[in-house]
């Protein structure tokens, strides 16, 4: 399940809005809860192809998770689509 956008900028990221990349999240949400856990966040990191996927979403996780639940939920997601720009080869759109 590789992510599926519109288009991909000259330097080759995935380009998607925020809410795209909600969508997109939500794919690997297994347990329905709402909130993005850090081996969800593996599972999105590795199905892009991303190397280091649970090294990655740790540090993901820890980077945005404003109210160290140890989760991301909707309150946060802004912030981990900040985080995929820095390290995930994402573009998101404003």
């Amino acid at each position: 399940m590789a992510i599926k956008t519109r288009s991909y900028s000259v330097d080759g990221k995935h380009e998607m809005t925020v809410d795209e990349f909600k969508r997109w999240l939500k794919k690997f949400e297994e347990d329905k809860d709402g909130k993005i856990s850090k081996d969800e966040l593996a599972d999105a990191i590795r199905v892009s192809g991303g190397w280091f996927a649970r090294r990655k979403s740790k540090y993901g996780i820890r980077s945005v998770d404003a109210n160290a639940n140890g989760f991301v939920d909707d309150n946060e997601i802004k912030n981990l689509a900040e985080f995929a720009e820095k390290h995930l080869n994402v573009r998101i759109l404003h």
